[in-house]
């Protein structure tokens, strides 16, 4: 399953969140494959994320949970979604 995470870096916890990003690159545990995450001008960023296993996803969200503000949601591609959406009484 693929997972989209937001953060958003607090005031107060911008210099641990650097610290801690730059002491260990903010990789993901093992079960977790990372596709790609941008940062942006605002203290916000986004990641993608690939896991079968949801409780590698919540250790990973554990670890930074002192210093972001988090949000990780299941998602599905369009390839998925699309057959889901087009079965869907018309309204």
């Amino acid at each position: 399953m693929k997972y989209i995470s937001h953060w958003k870096l607090p005031q107060g916890t911008v210099n641990a969140a650097i610290k801690r990003f730059l002491e260990t690159g903010g990789a993901p545990p093992e079960g977790i494959k990372m596709l790609g995450r941008w940062h942006g001008m605002n203290g916000e960023g986004f990641a993608i994320s690939e896991s079968t296993d949801p409780k590698a996803m919540y250790q990973w969200y554990a670890q930074w949970l002192d210093v972001l503000e988090l949000t990780v949601t299941p998602c599905v591609e369009d390839a998925e979604a699309g057959p889901i959406l087009a079965a869907l009484p018309k309204r």
